[in-house]
């Protein structure tokens, strides 16, 4: 396991907005990094123009961050890497990774998401595809392009290593303007990462039908029931949900329409379908993915989670949202701790 004294280099693998932004928090606090982009004139791009016009344009990069679209120099001598990749494509990212990889260096997640063919959070993919290496995630309330211009941000990160190593890992990351919090429960962070996302969906939709603001509050209090209820049959604390990962993260990604969850929402709910805002956009909401995922997870483990349940009919079964409205406030009565 890479010891404290070892990250002098890290790998960021994905340069869409999140994996770029981590790339330029990594340099700009004066650390050795390299971006990895599957496209080569992305990377070409970058680097030539400091600017990922893709995915955060306008925005100014370090002058210092390189990308590059070989993977294998990306991880040539990397002591850390951070997976941005979007989870339906993180098992095939780590078949990727694993010829180039050394052993014991740690793999932080950082995308949010559950795999649908599996019901997976990342930490069960990783384990399973790189088992010489350790875990971590990385999860929180942060919007890239504010991350980018230097405004303040936190986050949780979370792994099962000794407290040695996660601190070192952790303080990798940091930077004057963001500040990853250490905790050790890697599926809770994983579970409200990723469900959030579906949650996000939903506000969006009430906020694309005009339901006002109390509806908005209900569904974000209830839709931590669900990712609360889901997380702990994981294996998570209850705490988590109350931290960056949980509470702040629900809190940012229901309220804005920086937000591609919340904005797809809001588009459905202004009646769009899934296949013509899709058709607009080259970012990926892990919510439309997630929801897949949670639907068949829930059924097979008899979980309660009416609100991701409504959404995957939305987004795939194709219900009409006023219908799905209609049959959530139609549910029977029962204690709110239910």
């Amino acid at each position: 396991m890479t010891t404290s004294s070892a990250i002098k280099h890290i790998a960021v693998i994905g340069a869409g907005s999140w994996g770029t932004a981590l790339g330029d928090i990594v340099r700009r606090a004066g650390g050795s990094v390299i971006l990895y982009a599957r496209d080569p004139s992305l990377a070409d791009t970058i680097n030539a123009r400091h600017e990922n016009p893709v995915y955060l344009p306008g925005l100014k990069l370090h002058d210092d961050l390189r990308a590059t679209s070989d993977i294998a120099a990306a991880l040539e001598g990397a002591d850390m890497v951070l997976a941005v990749t979007p989870v339906q494509f993180l098992r095939e990212m780590c078949g990727k990774l694993k010829p180039h990889l050394k052993a014991g260096v740690p793999v932080v997640n950082c995308a949010k998401g559950i795999e649908i063919a599996t019901g997976q959070l990342p930490a069960a993919i990783v384990a399973e595809e790189l088992p010489q290496n350790p875990y971590a995630v990385l999860s929180g309330p942060t919007f890239a392009s504010e991350v980018i211009r230097g405004l303040p941000a936190a986050a949780s990160f979370a792994t099962a290593a000794p407290p040695d190593h996660a601190a070192v890992w952790a303080q990798a990351l940091k930077s004057p303007t963001f500040r990853p919090y250490i905790g050790h429960d890697v599926a809770g962070v994983d579970a409200a990462g990723a469900i959030k996302n579906v949650i996000a969906i939903a506000c969006g939709i009430v906020e694309g039908q005009s339901l006002g603001q109390n509806a908005r509050a209900a569904v974000m209090t209830r839709g931590m029931a669900e990712i609360r209820r889901f997380g702990m049959t994981r294996g998570a604390k209850a705490e988590t949900f109350l931290g960056l990962s949980g509470v702040g993260d629900l809190m940012l990604t229901c309220n804005s329409m920086t937000s591609r969850n919340f904005s797809l929402g809001h588009a459905l709910g202004q009646g769009q379908s899934l296949g013509e805002i899709m058709d607009t956009r080259r970012t990926v909401a892990e919510g439309v993915a997630t929801a897949r995922a949670l639907a068949m997870a829930a059924h097979t483990s008899g979980i309660d989670m009416p609100i991701c349940g409504a959404i995957d009919k939305i987004l795939h079964h194709g219900a009409k949202v006023t219908d799905m409205i209609h049959d959530l406030l139609s549910r029977a009565i029962k204690t709110e701790a239910d």
